[in-house]
């Protein structure tokens, strides 16, 4: 009985909570036990609270019982990367740096999730502060990929992802700053979707870099994803970048939306270093929406191609030297007991607490804001940023959503670009320019290599037009059965 829920659906559990043929406790001892045999390989989970599930899991079922069900993520078990703000919990951002830190208030996307009755249970994995792309960078170890366990899941909403596809969890909440949610969703072969910038709360996210940071959702299929989506996105008054903006029911929209859709195809996506069956597995996807009826056509993002790596590696950077700075042995984290005076205290408490890819990121972003570089460096890198997003409006003129690879490889192994950052850097090629433009993304499955690793297809669309990108997504799902696929974790 366990093993036929853990892989179903989200929809599907949520639909057989309501009729009654299961129950909240059922549900979440069943996901308890599948954690508790396969996480230790996995590694997913940085915390999780097991008598505070239960007791959420009995209140679900008792307002049920009642006929006060919040909706149906009512006793639905879900996970939070270790970025997001639970009050109670663990906040560690998967650094020594908040070790010990327990939060003391929630984020919004908390207190939603906790409205529609949902068990916010387990505290994610993830590269420390966010900064990674296979979660190697988190103080508390690397997670693995349930596909390959030699590998890794990608990153940074890497613990996220595993969980999801090794049956831990039916979805969880990751943060995406430049494909942080869309990179392990396509190495794991699920559903990851990261939405417009400010359609989704970031207040009690803690911050990596502050005008890419977005909160998004990890599931099995897109109408998960359309679900989990419903409960947390809206306008924040706590949250200054948040947008005032219509929020329809993206799950009913999934049926509502047939349209005949015009698709672009970004040729610079398609050259050299994509891996010859991540290409042939994305062609195939675009040939099915071609067979449907879509109209198919072929863009050009040059700028966005060439210089979105460069331009996001300054500006998130300058961002999170700025941000990381409150973590300093005083004001926030780590404090170190070796200091001789003050400013021995901040060096020493910051280079005990930070890892060595977060120091990396620390001091390049230092130098591009320092006086003589600001101009050079970062200024620049935010007028191309402009041109960048200049480019999306031109082609998205006569293109309803774009279709692209992922990734331009499906997971490497462990370690084997730990020793080459900017190697590291090019696996988020695809990704970045969507977080710099402020659009929605997300990725599908679309197949698998000759090894059984998982591949991704990203749709990019329109700023707030989520219902039209997860719809489009949906007519790819419902004609495969990638999504249906779970790695074969004894």
């Amino acid at each position: 009985m366990a093993d036929e829920l853990i892989f179903q659906p989200a929809a599907r559990l949520a639909a057989q909570l309501t009729a009654g043929k299961i129950s909240s406790v059922r549900l979440l001892q069943a996901f308890l036990s599948r954690t508790m045999a396969v996480d230790g390989r996995v590694k997913a989970f940085n915390s999780h609270d097991e008598t505070g599930a239960l007791v959420q899991a009995r209140a679900a079922d008792e307002r049920r019982a009642a006929g006060r069900a919040r909706g149906p993520l009512d006793g639905l078990p879900v996970g939070l990367k270790d970025v997001i703000a639970v009050e109670g919990q663990p906040l560690t951002c998967s650094s020594k740096m908040l070790a010990n830190f327990i939060s003391p208030y929630d984020a919004t996307v908390s207190v939603k999730l906790k409205a529609a009755g949902a068990i916010l249970w387990g505290r994610m994995n993830m590269d420390e502060f966010a900064m990674g792309s296979s979660t190697e960078n988190s103080a508390f170890g690397p997670t693995a990929n349930p596909w390959d366990l030699s590998r890794v899941p990608g990153g940074s909403s890497g613990g996220a992802a595993a969980a999801v596809a090794a049956g831990e969890l039916p979805f969880a909440l990751g943060s995406d700053t430049g494909g942080s949610i869309r990179q392990p969703a396509a190495f794991c072969g699920i559903v990851g979707l990261k939405p417009t910038y400010g359609l989704v709360s970031r207040y009690g996210l803690a911050a990596f870099a502050s005008s890419l940071d977005q909160i998004g959702t990890l599931t099995r299929t897109v109408e998960d994803a359309a679900l989990l989506l419903g409960a947390i996105a809206g306008h924040d008054p706590q949250d200054s970048t948040s947008f005032r903006t219509e929020i329809p029911d993206y799950r009913a929209e999934l049926k509502k939306r047939r349209g005949t859709w015009r698709l672009g195809v970004p040729r610079e996506y398609f050259g050299a270093g994509l891996d010859p069956e991540i290409g042939a597995a994305v062609k195939s996807a675009i040939e099915f929406y071609r067979q449907s009826g879509c109209e198919i056509k072929e863009v050009s993002l040059p700028l966005a191609a060439e210089y979105a790596v460069a331009v996001y590696y300054l500006i998130a950077t300058a961002e999170a030297s700025s941000n990381l700075a409150r973590y300093d042995g005083v004001r926030f984290g780590h404090r170190s007991t070796k200091a001789k005076d003050t400013v021995d205290l901040y060096c020493q408490s910051r280079a005990e607490g930070f890892g060595e890819e977060v120091k990396r990121r620390i001091i390049l972003g230092t130098h591009v804001l320092s006086s003589g570089y600001y101009d050079a460096y970062y200024m620049r890198a935010q007028k191309v940023r402009t041109l960048i997003r200049n480019e999306f409006v031109c082609v998205f003129r006569d293109c309803d959503a774009l279709l692209s690879p992922t990734t331009p490889t499906a997971a490497f192994r462990l370690g084997e670009k730990s020793a080459d950052p900017l190697a590291m850097y090019l696996n988020d090629i695809y990704t970045i320019s969507v977080n710099l433009a402020g659009l929605p993304g997300v990725s599908i499955p679309c197949g698998f290599t000759g090894t059984g690793l998982p591949i991704g297809l990203q749709l990019i669309g329109q700023p707030f037009q989520e219902a039209d990108l997860l719809a489009i997504a949906h007519r790819y799902e419902q004609g495969h059965d990638w999504h249906t696929k779970h790695p074969a974790l004894s």
